[in-house]
């Protein structure tokens, strides 16, 4: 991925950040907490990593259950992590770092907790194996991600039917790969996640989708026909009225050889 994309990337989150802390955090709830909650109370000194932290809804559950321990959040879009800065603010304890947060230094963490930003990035199964060399002897991963396919039937998956007859499908053969990467770590957790979410209706999806989710910087690259189109497919496919449904994640939880 080049410098460029990146930046675009970057420019996307940063104009989608507070739509996404209005519609999608309370919406992922469950699954932050079901990640933070994975990691032990033992666990080897130094700070808990959340890379893609977003806006870091990840903070108010990992404070309350490791309580005095270092956080640090890393976040490529500048906008994510002001709205980062934001909720750590008053705690000496928590920092945020705005950067590449698929690259993390060996050796340097207690824990590795990530929800949903796993498959956003480049190399997914490279973030994942930097990921796990972060972290010191005896130390835990908990990271949570949506995969290929999440629910038959589902928005996410209609959605993406609709984008693929449009756009081609970028390679998901890294999933294949992360169970590898995760060198020099114990696999204790590799399991479907799947928790109820409800939206307003398909079009109120669609409009947080791409205009406060990971659409956006695409939104922003093909331009306001191109997404009037998709709008019109997606809802001529999708059902009237309010949408609930159960999207599944995959969760993998490892932790590194050694004692903590």
């Amino acid at each position: 991925m080049t410098a460029e994309h990146l930046a675009r990337v970057a420019r996307g989150w940063d104009e989608a950040a507070d739509g996404y802390e209005a519609y999608y955090v309370p919406r992922f709830a469950p699954w932050v907490a079901a990640a933070v909650r994975a990691l032990p109370a033992e666990l080897p000194g130094g700070p808990v990593l959340v890379p893609c932290c977003g806006t870091f809804p990840e903070l108010d559950v990992l404070t309350g259950h490791l309580p005095g321990r270092e956080i640090v959040g890393i976040d490529l879009s500048a906008g994510m992590a002001a709205r980062a800065r934001t909720r750590a603010a008053g705690n000496s304890l928590v920092h945020v770092a705005e950067g590449d947060a698929s690259e993390l230094e060996p050796a340097s963490a207690a824990a590795v907790v990530s929800v949903f930003g796993l498959q956003q990035l480049p190399e997914p199964d490279a973030a994942l194996r930097s990921w796990t060399g972060a972290l010191r002897p005896g130390g835990v991963l908990s990271v949570v991600y949506w995969p290929h396919s999440t629910e038959p039937g589902g928005p996410f998956t209609v959605l993406s039917d609709v984008l693929r007859e449009r756009v081609p499908a970028g390679d998901r053969s890294w999933e294949e790969r992360l169970l590898p990467a995760l060198k020099g770590a114990v696999l204790e957790l590799d399991e479907p996640l799947a928790f109820p979410m409800v939206h307003p209706d398909a079009d109120a999806f669609f409009t947080a989708h791409t205009r406060s989710g990971p659409m956006r910087p695409l939104a922003n690259v093909r331009g306001e026909e191109f997404i009037a189109e998709l709008r019109e497919e997606f809802l001529r496919r999708s059902p009237a009225g309010e949408w609930p449904h159960r999207p599944t994640a995959r969760h993998i939880v490892a932790r590194a050889a050694g004692q903590a």
